[in-house]
């Protein structure tokens, strides 16, 4: 692969990128079922507060390691504990956080299945004609009944993947601006369904007594958290492709922006939905496989806009597993000198091969709590910990000012050191005494 093939071709592409790979089931599954149960309004300012935390100090560290160290997780932990003259170690703990990438692909190409298979319903009208929650059922439960759609997951993310990060940047540009304008749509007409202002009255009008319960202040850490994809290695390798010109924390943010509206957008959807056909808008996961259709049976024109919210879901599903599988694929590439295909081809064939065997839900959901509380927060706070402990903060200060119009002191480091950094231990703590906080 020459440079070029190795670096996003503009600032868009980079922003696009780096938002198809943190929106995904957390944005559309997770998010307008937390607003709804943990406080509405209230939820939204804490998480607001933490998103531009997590995406100022956090997001932009791994996109400056990934940068430095021109290269993905192996290289960059490697990198980062070479200053310390530490190098093998930093390499042998990067392989935490890349297990964690390739646990959560192999979950979470069975997800995207699960999706896939309903835009399929959506698209032949059955969703429409059946009891939902039968057909959610039958994809969650039995064996091998998603294993079509578990196939084609694969085989689309693989084709986005093939010709690098340009390829990358040219599926992200065409399916990130689709997923907000598909929504976008859902979400203006949602606006006219009768009883939907109660919906906007929940999400705007705040119940500050949900401001001191602990649960409404840990849910939106949390969501905050695993929305960005601040893994320790999700993210380092956006910042592997991203030109010296570029501002790292301008990026950042943007990244922190556009995927907060993604959330956003999806809660317009669900939340004001529920309320206008009377379902719990706290309803859990279930909320969109199994409330969402059965809200568009009772729509007009229920067809046309089921087929655009489950394409926009798939967009964002594939746009997630891209950066799961380009994550693990660009060390090995990197380290073991694999051509692209062959290694790219390899994860696939290891994903489905594990993940066949996990599809129904009782077996892939204890899979994805392993891998969502112990070895993804883990890896976070071994990144965390790396960029800004053992890091040196010279190196750190001249990567994160290079391409800046704006020079940032050394109070942005003093933030991540001394705030970021516990922040993350909190987040990997609470999430082993609540089961799961992401």
């Amino acid at each position: 692969m020459d440079n070029s093939e190795k670096k996003f071709q503009s600032k868009l592409g980079f922003i696009l990128s780096c938002v198809g790979s943190a929106v995904g089931m957390a944005n559309i599954w997770a998010f307008p079922y937390r607003v709804g149960k943990y406080g509405g309004a209230v939820f939204l300012l804490i998480y607001f507060m933490f998103i531009a935390l997590f995406s100022y100090v956090g997001l932009s560290a791994e996109y400056l390691i990934g940068r430095r160290a021109g290269t993905g997780t192996l290289g960059s932990y490697e990198y980062a504990w070479n200053e310390k003259g530490k190098g093998k170690l930093g390499y042998t703990l990067a392989y935490i956080p890349l297990l964690g990438s390739m646990s959560i692909a192999i979950g979470y190409a069975i997800i995207s299945a699960w999706v896939l298979r309903t835009f399929g319903a959506a698209v032949t009208g059955k969703i429409l004609e059946v009891d939902t929650a039968q057909f959610f059922g039958e994809a969650v439960q039995g064996n091998f009944v998603i294993l079509p759609w578990h196939i084609a997951v694969i085989v689309i993310t693989l084709l986005t993947l093939f010709a690098g990060a340009s390829s990358i940047e040219k599926t992200n540009k065409i399916m990130m601006p689709a997923f907000f304008i598909l929504f976008f749509i859902l979400a203006v007409r949602v606006a006219f369904l009768p009883g939907a202002i109660e919906g906007y009255k929940y999400l705007f009008v705040p119940d500050w007594s949900y401001l001191f319960n602990v649960e409404t202040w840990v849910n939106a850490m949390g969501q905050a958290f695993f929305s960005l994809s601040i893994t320790g290695s999700g993210m380092i390798v956006c910042g592997a492709y991203l030109d010296k010109k570029e501002d790292i924390v301008n990026g950042a943010l943007q990244t922190g922006i556009f995927d907060t509206l993604a959330a956003m957008i999806a809660a317009f959807v669900v939340i004001p939905a529920s309320y206008a056909f009377g379902y719990p808008a706290g309803a859990g996961p279930s909320l969109m496989f199994m409330t969402i259709p059965a809200i568009f049976k009772q729509m007009p024109f229920g067809h046309v806009l089921a087929i655009l919210f489950f394409i926009s879901v798939v967009f964002a599903a594939v746009s997630s597993l891209q950066n799961m599988f380009e994550v693990v694929g660009e060390s090995i590439i990197t380290r073991f000198k694999m051509s692209r295909k062959t290694v790219i081809f390899l994860l696939a064939i290891v994903s489905l091969v594990i993940g066949i065997f996990i599809e129904p839900e009782n077996k892939v959901g204890p899979w994805m709590d392993v891998v969502t509380i112990y070895i993804i927060p883990f890896g976070a706070v071994l990144g965390a910990i790396s960029w800004y402990w053992i890091l040196k903060k010279e190196s750190f200060m001249e990567e994160l000012n290079e391409g800046s119009k704006v020079k940032r002191s050394e109070a942005y480091f003093t933030v991540g050191r001394y705030v970021y950094v516990p922040l993350v231990i909190v987040v990997f703590v609470l999430g082993l005494i609540y089961h799961g906080i992401g």
